[in-house]
Order: structure tokens, then sequence, then C-alpha cells
């Protein structure tokens, strides 16, 4: 069997829907398992009306959950017959009258939290998967809905929840193989779970590609297929190199680093269950589906270009931490990265001296906070605005003369920070943000000018 998720994009509207069905049934023989994604830019259209009915605005909303509800409606009308457009019609209401109250009732309390949040994004893949569902099923495939909070096993960290691999490993045969068995095609939403109470929760924005991986993982897949709206991953982002390359073949590790570090065609915890289970995982494009994509693999073939691509992470704060007395003293380092862990704030990149640490992270309210807090320790400051410049490629563990090369073409750039990282792979540096489209462009011309045909399309 195979997994074959699809993107916001690729069920945005009916006809993206239409194409998602004849990809999945020219995979019929090979046993689908189909996972999507809310409708493009519905999880952000929830959040706002999970946002305004916490500041007690009910009345908007409720005016953004009847665009909402129209929309799906509109779209379902346009891709199902009039017999069962009446059946899915009154479970498409059912499900928006629900939302309805749940928004009533934030409103009325003046408060959202973290967990009502999860419930209410929950419904963007809810609403997408049962019109999936309904779409397949309207064109002659065999097609079942199967609710993803009753797979998908979690903790109870609201908004970001970590999967239970053992727990839903179990839920994934008890539901979904039957199906499979029967040559029926799952269909399930992404992002979405469930703790072990049954309370919904999300596994972070993006979380669609991971929930693909942990299927997947869970049921032995053959291969894990990421349908967006690009040929695959590029040496660079197009849109500000119009020249990048399209990778044939990558490796899971590469992946990884690139997707961290800014490569947004996949989420950076999609790789993890693939690689433990040695899942290959394509990504393809649902407008191309000639297209043969990026192939991500355990291991790449050997290739003669220093990097397989190059990545920018940008709204980048560097928070310098300066004690020339303690720096070293037992215990410092750990003091200061429990405080980064009680305000959540995530590390890209470190570097240390012999008076200073310096760390990166991504810009966001409680920097404030966690500065006051790190001042405790030592003295403190922070910058904003700036960015993250990854290279990538395993040909960085054998090759002598690499930063030499990529530093003397940036002379002219200011550099604030350098790594090397940990794994072997990749070279980092931090720059100023408006920097990045004029260093990405220079150094994708020194470096993929003249590319491997067989890792380069």
């Amino acid at each position: 069997m195979i997994v074959m998720k699809f993107g916001g994009t690729s069920v945005q509207d009916a006809s993206a829907i239409e194409r998602a069905a004849e990809i999945v049934r020219a995979r019929i023989v090979e046993g689908p398992v189909v996972v999507v994604s809310a409708m493009a830019k519905v999880t952000d259209h929830l959040l706002n009306m999970a946002k305004a009915a916490g500041v007690g605005d009910r009345e908007t909303a409720l005016k953004l959950s009847r665009d909402l509800r129209e929309r799906h409606y509109n779209t379902a009308g346009e891709l199902i017959g009039t017999g069962l457009f009446t059946q899915f019609h009154s479970e498409l209401e059912a499900e928006f009258d629900t939302l309805d109250e749940l928004l009533r009732g934030i409103s009325a309390v003046g408060e959202l939290t973290p967990r009502t949040s999860d419930h209410v994004a929950s419904y963007g893949e809810l609403l997408s998967s049962r019109l999936v569902t309904a779409a397949f099923s309207a064109r002659g495939i065999d097609a079942s809905m199967v609710d993803s909070r009753e797979c998908i096993v979690t903790d109870a960290n609201h908004t970001r929840a970590v999967p239970l691999f053992a727990e839903t490993n179990g839920r994934l045969q008890e539901h979904v193989t039957p199906l499979l068995e029967h040559r029926r095609v799952p269909v399930m939403g992404g992002f979405i779970g469930a703790t072990k109470a049954g309370v919904t929760t999300t596994i972070g924005r993006g979380g669609s590609d991971f929930s693909a991986a942990i299927v997947g993982a869970g049921l032995n897949a053959q291969r894990i297929e990421i349908w967006t709206d690009v040929d695959g991953m590029m040496t660079t982002d197009p849109n500000i190199c119009p020249d990048a390359r399209r990778i044939k073949v990558i490796s899971f590790d590469e992946a990884a680093e690139l997707a961290y570090f800014g490569a947004k065609v996949l989420h950076p915890a999609t790789v993890l269950p693939a690689v433990q289970k040695n899942i290959p995982v394509l990504i393809l494009n649902s407008r191309n589906p000639g297209c043969e994509g990026t192939r991500i693999t355990a291991r790449a073939p050997r290739c003669r270009n220093m990097f397989k691509a190059i990545a920018a992470k940008k709204r980048i704060t560097i928070v310098d931490v300066a004690a020339p007395r303690m720096l070293l003293a037992h215990g410092f380092l750990r003091a200061i990265f429990e405080a980064f862990d009680r305000h959540r704030v995530a590390v890209d990149v470190v570097s240390t001296s012999e008076v200073s640490v310096s760390l990166t992270v991504d810009s966001n309210e409680s920097i404030p906070a966690l500065a006051a807090d790190l001042a405790k320790l030592a003295d403190v400051k922070y910058e904003g605005r700036k960015a993250i410049v990854c290279l990538v490629g395993e040909s960085l563990r054998e090759t002598p003369g690499i930063a030499a090369r990529v530093f003397s073409e940036l002379s002219d750039v200011k550099i604030r920070m350098i790594s090397q990282g940990a794994s072997e792979i990749n070279l980092t540096f931090v720059i100023e943000e408006d920097a990045v489209p004029d260093v990405i462009r220079r150094l994708h011309k020194i470096f993929f000018t003249d590319v491997d045909p067989e890792i380069f399309a």
C-alpha cells in the first residue's frame, strides 16, 4: 500500500479535487491511503474566527463561519451529483452547526484556550476529508472517510501535540487496515489527532505532511507521496532565483536540514517516521502529475556538486548572552537553555566564545520575557530582522575548502554567526534579512551553474 497526501492547494477547489481523484484512480491497484489538508487558506480562516470569538466578537466569528460554509457548499455542488449531494449537504450542515455552537460558547466565555483553538482548527481537515471522500465516491472510487482523531493518538500539548506512536499504530491497524483489505480507499484528514481521552489536538501548522508519514510508518507503506503545487524540492527558492533546478533525488538527512531551515515544500518533521521505517518519500505536483518530482531516500547517489540546495529562514532574532565570569562555570549553559525551555522558544543555531553565547530563534512575542529571564544570569541583548542561510550537501563531509569558497564570494556581506552543522552536511550562517535575495543568487550562480544530470533536472 501507499500513502498519498494532498496539500491545501491540491484540494483548494472543485477542479483541484477532481485532479486529485484522477491521480488516486491511477494508483488504485497499489492500495492508496489518502491524507488531505484543509482547503487552501481554511485553517487561517478558522483561527481568525476563533480569535474573534475569543475576544467576544461573536458577530464576526459567525460571519467568517458563514463564508466558510458557503465555500464548502459551492465546492460540493460542483463536485457531487444531486443524489449524493442531498446526503452530503446534511452532513456538512451538521458540522457547521456544531462549529457555530462552539464559537458562541467561546464568545460567551470571552477566552480562547489552546484546547478550544485546536477544536476550531480541526474543522478544516474534517470538512475537507468528508468532501474529498464524497467527491471520490461520486467518481466511482470506493472511498471511506476515516476520522483521524480515532487513529492519531497524541499527548495533550495542544497546538503542538506529540504523537504516541505505539497507540497510533494499533489504532491504524484497527481502523484502516480492514478497509484496505476490502479494497476501499481510506480518506483521512492530516494535522489533527486526539488524546487517549478523545480530546481533539493538532500537531502544528504544516502537520498534514507529518500525519502522512505517521500513517505510512504505522501501516508499513511502500512509499509516501506528498502532492503539492510545485514539481519537487528545488536547489533554492525559485521566487528568488528563477534558474533554480529541481532535485531528482536527495537523502533523508539533507531533506530534513532543508525543511527545517526554510524549504517550504516539506514539513521538517515529515521524514522522521519515514526514516525509522526506511520508507521513501516523493514530492510531486498535483498540477503536473507527469513530473517525476523529488525522491527522498535513506541514501542518495553520490553527487559531483558540492551542495544539493540553499535554503533561507527569515524572521530570525539573535540573542547574545555574555557573562565573562560564569561562562565556563558548571551549570551555566544548562541554566541558559532551561530559560529557553521555560519560555517554549526553540533554538536554531548556537555559537560560543570565551565570554559569550549567541543563539538564534524564530522572532516571536516571547523574546522580551525570555531576555528578562536571562538577564538574571548575565548581560543580554537581542537583535531581530536577521536570516539564516543554510547550504546543504553530503559532499561537505569530504570536501576541503568549502567555507573559503563560500565566504570569499561574500566578503562584502556582514556575517553575524557561522556554524558547521554537527550533522556534517550543512554550512549555516546568519546575515541581515534584507541581504537574503542577493546572497542566494550569488551563491546559486557559483555552485549550480553546472549541475550533475543524475541528481538535478
